[in-house]
């Protein structure tokens, strides 16, 4: 008698697992979708989305500057900051006034409150870079930052600005088939 089992032909066929992503190109994209999860964590705690802390910075490091001009270094339609300055104002962090010298441009200031919010995003930033970054020693630390700054230069992206603003709101694309 035999007692060798047959194969089940209904079963599905056993495949071989995929072999792991390596490289560098993958381990950036894996650290930056979970670096930039965690910071919007922190940063939802203090009632603030990533994209809102972005435009803080940007108001902060330029007062007065407009949302056209926000707008062309965001590289984005100047209606999409007119509704991401909204939010903000809602917020009572930015304030929009008129500018002296046009009329028909509003100049972005941050208030008091827009102030103490980016103090905190500081420190919640500083924490999570400390977090995120424990596994090196802080010549580790340096080296890393400079090799990322030249791979950013190199793809030529403006520096302090996150590429996401540009799909930011956008609906996602449909798959045709």
């Amino acid at each position: 008698m035999n007692t060798a089992r047959q194969p089940d032909p209904s079963a599905a066929p056993v495949q071989a697992a995929a072999p792991a992503p390596r490289g560098a190109a993958f381990l950036l994209a894996q650290i930056g979708a979970h670096a930039a999860g965690r910071f919007a964590e922190r940063v939802a705690t203090l009632g603030l989305t990533p994209a809102d802390v972005g435009l803080l910075r940007m108001v902060a490091g330029q007062p007065g500057r407009s949302q056209r001009a926000l707008a062309e270094d965001l590289g984005v339609v100047p209606s999409r900051v007119v509704a991401l300055i909204d939010v903000l104002e809602e917020k009572r962090l930015v304030e929009r006034r008129r500018s002296a010298e046009d009329r028909r441009n509003y100049e972005l200031h941050l208030t008091p409150g827009g102030r103490q919010a980016l103090g905190a995003v500081s420190r919640a930033a500083a924490a999570h870079e400390d977090d995120l970054l424990a596994a090196l020693d802080p010549d580790g630390r340096a080296r890393l930052l400079e090799l990322l700054e030249r791979v950013a230069a190199q793809q030529e992206l403006t520096p302090g600005v996150h590429p996401g603003y540009r799909t930011l709101g956008k609906p996602a694309a449909k798959r045709k088939g």
